[in-house]
């Protein structure tokens, strides 16, 4: 099966010999649900988490490096401050707590996913946006 998976595959025309690869039906049943849980069960079941790429916006001459590594460090006391929390009122991590913290974590990750690319992409390099 896995070597008609790599067959050209069109459901409207019946003589292609390939079979619809699995990835390619649930890629499908995102496009059409726009539910991120599918990709994240699919994630979960191979040990990790779905962090979304984010839409990194351009930055200004005016946004400076320091004040988004600033912004990263601030989310992450945030973090810290809900884990102490949790524990703090009765020495044990409850469900709903957990869930918190889990929130603050994939919160996190999305903000240092967005500054990597932001960083890639040279929206902090101000030589490159000199004129001549």
């Amino acid at each position: 099966l896995v070597y008609k998976w790599c067959q050209p595959f069109d459901a409207a025309d019946p003589a292609t010999s390939g079979a619809r690869n699995p990835l390619d039906r649930l890629a499908l049943i995102h496009e059409v649900t726009r539910d991120a849980h599918l990709v994240n069960w699919l994630c979960h079941h191979a040990g990790g988490f779905f962090v979304n790429n984010p839409a990194v916006k351009p930055r200004s001459l005016d946004t400076r490096l320091l004040a988004e590594t600033q912004q990263l460090v601030q989310e992450f006391s945030e973090l810290l401050s809900t884990v102490t929390h949790a524990i703090a009122d009765d020495g044990a991590i409850q469900p709903v707590e957990a869930e918190r913290i889990r929130n603050s974590w994939e919160q996190l990750k999305s903000s240092c996913e967005e500054f990597a690319t932001a960083c890639e992409k040279g929206h902090f390099d101000r030589a490159a946006k000199r004129p001549g």
